[in-house]
């Protein structure tokens, strides 16, 4: 499902804010950045920025490298080791739930390899759709030597028949001591869907009551 639904994606537009907040050793840091985020089909992502404020340390090394690793991880070659599949987990279904939808089945997922791009935990998947609308997780390997554990809680939403990020937390802790809480909103989206592009003009609803046209 996740694969015909990827195919179908032809284009997409979203607003993305970052805000990141640092407690700790050597002292207390926030940022915050707001991005236009553009998709196209199969594997092109974009970012502009279009405002940023706060700890350019954070902006710099820490937003930058979150686009750049978005950007690699979204190639061929990348995104074939990281989905969501039993080429690249294990799983196991430990419970089911009800939902606004019917009901969502809850999956231990455990990575076959290790990397900062996989990750191992649980996952919420839409009875109906069988798309992924939660994960509770940590990732299979830190991303630095300086994190002591990382805590990843990641939530998703149904716009206009594609499940897309809807809020993004990655809690860090530190070996010093200090504590980092990065958060990403999602809203605005403007999608193309392959299966009505060729309707000249359609619109498709967004998250939020705007519309986007699908051409």
């Amino acid at each position: 499902m996740n694969q015909e639904r990827a195919q179908a994606l032809l284009h997409s537009d979203a607003t993305r804010i970052y805000h990141l907040v640092y407690r700790g050793f050597p002292g207390d840091r926030e940022a915050t950045m707001t991005v236009e985020a553009t998709y196209n089909s199969p594997s092109s992502k974009e970012f502009t920025i279009v405002s940023k404020s706060g700890s350019k340390l954070v902006q710099d090394r820490v937003f930058k490298k979150l686009l750049d690793s978005e950007k690699e991880a979204a190639q061929p070659a990348m995104s074939a080791r990281t989905q969501l599949n039993r080429a690249n987990y294990n799983f196991e279904l430990v419970g089911y739930e009800p939902s606004q939808t019917g009901g969502q089945y809850v999956l231990q997922v455990i990575p076959k390899a290790r990397s900062t791009y996989v990750y191992r935990g649980k996952v919420w998947v839409d009875g109906i759709d069988f798309a992924v609308t939660r994960i509770e997780a940590e990732p299979a390997q830190n991303p630095s030597f300086w994190t002591k554990k990382s805590e990843i809680h990641h939530e998703y939403k149904k716009v206009a028949g594609f499940w897309l990020p809807a809020r993004n937390e990655s809690i860090s802790y530190i070996r010093l001591g200090g504590r980092a809480t990065l958060t990403i909103e999602y809203k605005d989206y403007r999608v193309t869907d392959a299966r009505v592009a060729g309707e000249a003009g359609r619109l498709l609803p967004s998250d939020n009551g705007r519309v986007g046209l699908s051409e």
